[in-house]
C-alpha cells in the first residue's frame, strides 16, 4: 500500500521532494515533467529537474524518485528515456495528464488522450528503448473534454508494455474541481491487467480510505494534500497500524519552513526564492489557520535576506 508523491509542475520540485520525504510516510516520488520535443536533451537538463540522479535517484532519506517525461513524438521521447536511464534514472513515467494550456497547445500532456493510438506508440517506443528491468509507467487523466476514451487510453498504455498506471480521476476540462471520480478508476482497474494507482482529491485519512474503497486500488498518489499537510503520509500509516498519529504543530512547521528556505536558496535563483516560500504557506493554509495571516505579513518581502529575517523573528515568539 504505497503512498506516492505526485508530480506537480512548479510546486513539487527537488526541494519540496527533499522536505516532504524527510518528514516521512512517502514511498516514492515522481519528478516534474521533462519536456521533450525535437531532440535528445543533454544530461544537465535531466539533472536540473532531478538532482536526485546524483544520489542513485533517491532523496537523501532514501525515497526513490522516478523521472517523468512529456512529449508527443514517440521516437524522441524514447531517445530521451534511453538517455535518462543511462545517467541513472531508475524508472520512466510518461505524462498524459498535464492540463496546462501552454503544454496542451504544443501537443503535450492531457491533449494526447484524444489519440489513444499515439498514446500506445509513445509507451511502446519507450518500453523498447530502455532495459527490461527499468519500470515504464504512465499517468493519465480520465480524458480531455470527456471520459469517453478513458478505457481506450488505459488499454493503450497497458497493451504497449507499461508496468503501471496512475489515474487522476478527472478530465482536463474538470481541472482540479471536486469531486474526483474514483469510481472511474475502478472501471479502469477492471479493464487492464497492470497495477493502477489512484490519484485525486485526497486531503486526509477519510479521503484516503474512501479513495481506496471506491477505486479498489492499494496504492494512492497524493499531491496537494501532502503539500498542505506534510505529515499526512505519516498519519495515514500510523492509522493503518492502529496507532494514534501525531500531528505536526505550527511551531514545528515553522522550523520546516526555515529549512525549506535554505534548500530553495541553494537550488533556485534569488528572485524566485520568496515566491516558493509564500506558495507553500498559501497551500498549507488549508491545514494551518496561522499560515494565511503570516503570509499577509510577508506579502511585500522579496529579498532572501528579508524573508530569512522575518521567519527568524516570527518563529521566535513560539520558542519556549
Amino acid at each position: 500500500m504505497k503512498i506516492v508523491l505526485a508530480p506537480m509542475e512548479g510546486v513539487v520540485d527537488a526541494p519540496m521532494r527533499e522536505m516532504l520525504t524527510r518528514i516521512g510516510g512517502i514511498d516514492q516520488c515522481v519528478t516534474e515533467f521533462v519536456r521533450v520535443s525535437e531532440r535528445v536533451l543533454p544530461a544537465k537538463v535531466f539533472r536540473k529537474i532531478s538532482p536526485e540522479l546524483f544520489n542513485e535517484s533517491c532523496t537523501s532519506s532514501g525515497t526513490p524518485v522516478i523521472l517523468q517525461l512529456l512529449g508527443s513524438d514517440p521516437q524522441v521521447v524514447a531517445g530521451n528515456a534511453r538517455k535518462a536511464v543511462s545517467i541513472g534514472a531508475r524508472g520512466i513515467d510518461l505524462n498524459f495528464g498535464c492540463p496546462a494550456k501552454t503544454v496542451n497547445k504544443s501537443r503535450g500532456g492531457a491533449i494526447l488522450l484524444n489519440e489513444p493510438e499515439l498514446v500506445h506508440k509513445i509507451v511502446w517506443w519507450v518500453r523498447q528503448a530502455v532495459p527490461d528491468h527499468i519500470p515504464v509507467t504512465a499517468k493519465m487523466r480520465l480524458g480531455y473534454h470527456d471520459k469517453s476514451l478513458a478505457l481506450d487510453n488505459a488499454a493503450a498504455i497497458a497493451d504497449a508494455g507499461a508496468c503501471g498506471l496512475t489515474v487522476h480521476a478527472r478530465t482536463k476540462e474538470e481541472g482540479y474541481r471536486p469531486p474526483a471520480h474514483w469510481e472511474w478508476i475502478a472501471r479502469i482497474r477492471e479493464h487492464v491487467s497492470i497495477p493502477v494507482t489512484a490519484n485525486g482529491e485526497v486531503w486526509n485519512w477519510q479521503d484516503y480510505q474512501r479513495c481506496r474503497e471506491v477505486s479498489g486500488c492499494d496504492d494512492v498518489m497524493i499531491g496537494r494534500g501532502l503539500v498542505a499537510a506534510p505529515d499526512l503520509g505519516l498519519r495515514i500509516k500510523a492509522l493503518q497500524r492502529g496507532d494514534d498519529p501525531d500531528h505536526l504543530s505550527w511551531p514545528e512547521m515553522l522550523v520546516l519552513l526555515q529549512q525549506f528556505l535554505e534548500m530553495v536558496e541553494q537550488q533556485l535563483a534569488p528572485k524566485y526564492v520568496h515566491g516558493r516560500v509564500k506558495q507553500w504557506l498559501k497551500m498549507m493554509s488549508r491545514e494551518y489557520a496561522e499560515a494565511m495571516p503570516m503570509l499577509q505579513q510577508m506579502r511585500t518581502l522579496k529579498q532572501v535576506a528579508e524573508v530569512r529575517q522575518f521567519l527568524h523573528q516570527y518563529s521566535a515568539q513560539f520558542r519556549v
